[in-house]
């Protein structure tokens, strides 16, 4: 199956009220990873570079390209997003590069600058065919910027939607960034009201932290796309001490880096399994 979309995945599985897995990227072990996971579960899946990730490699275009070729010499539907992107110029990037999903954060801005920028880049990615992902309600844990207990209201989401043509929209109702434990309560009364009020697919970030059986239920609720970044990193990592502790000898990276590489795909694979 080549390269698709990220539309061609996100909007059935919202009209199914199915979960669609996204996951952030961080280095090309970790895009095997996903996609040999999404392979495994027989699910299509999202690969999400975001700019941090960016920052990290110190350019958009080698790991954009990995991304890409891993996509399209995938046997399931793969798209390729871009995450947390705050800057226009880096925006413009990925989509000359031929990645077609963008997620514009301007939530560190005013509301109503926000809904502006947010407004203009969308005008910029549709002309050139890409779907976008917005996010309001400053889900909590993303460098110090977002309030951890802040909440999005469905009033404020369907006028946001409606005002700045988004694709799909990332909502606060009680998960964060960079959890290392399973312990978010999400606010499922709430997420149904946003359902009810917002016409377009919603977005779970930091679904790290949250309980399998809370991301069924949130699911259940509305929610469709489930960001994943924090537990693939957690999960790599763990692999790698426990091979360097067993066999401290090793300097071989491959030694260690594919044990680890093959549990995160198990983990997608898990995952995939339960949301999708």
């Amino acid at each position: 199956m080549p390269l698709v979309p990220a539309g061609q995945i996100i909007t059935p599985a919202a009209a199914a009220q199915r979960g669609v897995g996204a996951f952030n990227v961080i280095q090309l072990e970790l895009a095997e990873a996903i996609v040999a996971g999404a392979e495994a579960a027989d699910r299509p899946a999202i690969l999400q570079i975001s700019q941090n990730c960016v920052n990290y490699h110190g350019a958009l275009a080698p790991i954009a390209s990995a991304c890409l070729a891993l996509a399209k010499a995938a046997t399931v539907p793969i798209a390729v997003h871009l995450d947390h992107a705050e800057s226009v110029q880096l925006i413009a990037e990925a989509l000359d590069l031929g990645i077609d999903s963008i997620m514009y954060d301007g939530s560190n801005l005013p509301d109503e600058a926000n809904q502006a920028s947010t407004a203009a880049v969308t005008a910029l990615a549709h002309a050139r065919g890409a779907w976008v992902e917005a996010e309001l309600g400053e889900i909590g844990g993303k460098n110090g910027v977002h309030a951890p207990g802040a909440r999005t209201k469905p009033e404020d989401a369907a006028r946001f939607a409606a005002a700045t043509g988004v694709d799909s929209l990332a909502v606060a109702i009680g998960s964060s960034h960079a959890m290392t434990e399973r312990t978010a309560s999400l606010d499922l009364e709430l997420l149904a009201a946003i359902h009810q009020a917002v016409p377009v697919p919603l977005v779970l970030h930091g679904s790290s932290g949250v309980p399998e059986a809370d991301l069924v239920a949130a699911i259940a609720a509305g929610m469709t796309k489930i960001n994943i970044a924090t537990l693939l990193s957690q999960t790599f990592t763990r692999s790698v001490r426990t091979t360097l502790a067993e066999a401290p000898e090793l300097v071989d990276t491959r030694k260690y880096f594919r044990p680890a590489r093959q549990a995160v795909a198990e983990a997608v694979a898990g995952l995939l399994a339960v949301i999708a």
